[in-house]
């Protein structure tokens, strides 16, 4: 008897590895491990606000919007339990990329005011924020391609055969994953690069000697 149960489970472990089962479980491990790592950096990114923030208000304090802004931004990310089970709700997940994009736009308008300021862009402290904050966004960037393609493996599991049979079975259903138009708009860092344009010719405002205003200098 103990025989037939013993042979009975060894067939229905092969089954279930046959048709995914066990690919799901690893899958699903690779998504959990992304997706720490994901938050990891984001929340690198929430811990530089305070200091940002501090820093931009005691050279430009009277930019109050553009200071509130950020910190409310950061706020409505904080405010998001980004559980592991976020991953799994479709509503949650999109509530929490679009969070991070206000984020992210507040920091792009936040470090903009400092080209009207430069006292602020030659503090220390400042120049290392900025630097702390472009190595943050390209690490989100590493840690949010690997989440993708972690997803990406893992849904194309649940939904080829047979595989989709196993994950009918058990509950298994495709991850949400970073939309394409999210993705675009988070991708890419807050500019660092404080540069000034270079200024536009004298000559580009001579009239000519129709009247008309001369093109404008092409660099």
């Amino acid at each position: 008897m103990r025989l037939r149960i013993l042979i009975l489970l060894t067939l229905f472990t092969g089954l279930l590895s046959g048709c995914g089962y066990n690919t799901f479980q690893s899958g699903d491990e690779a998504i959990k491990s992304a997706w720490s790592e994901v938050l990891n950096q984001y929340q690198r990114r929430a811990d530089l606000v305070p200091n940002l923030v501090a820093t931009v208000q005691g050279y430009a304090s009277h930019e109050k919007d553009v200071l509130t802004q950020v910190t409310q931004a950061r706020a409505r990310v904080g405010a998001i339990q980004a559980t592991p089970e976020l991953v799994n709700d479709p509503e949650a997940f999109a509530r929490f990329q679009q969070a991070q994009v206000g984020l992210k736009s507040a920091l792009s308008r936040l470090l903009a005011v400092s080209e009207n300021y430069p006292q602020l862009k030659a503090d220390a402290a400042f120049r290392d924020l900025q630097a702390q904050l472009e190595g943050t966004e390209n690490r989100i960037t590493v840690a949010r391609n690997r989440y993708i393609k972690a997803v990406e493996g893992y849904n194309v599991s649940v939904r080829t055969f047979p595989n989709n049979l196993t994950a009918m079975i058990f509950g298994y259903t495709v991850k949400p994953n970073f939309s394409v138009e999210n993705e675009q708009a988070i991708s890419t860092a807050p500019k660092v690069d404080f540069a000034r344009p270079a200024p536009a010719s004298p000559a580009a405002a001579t009239p000519t000697d129709a009247g008309r205003p001369a093109p404008a200098a092409s660099y």
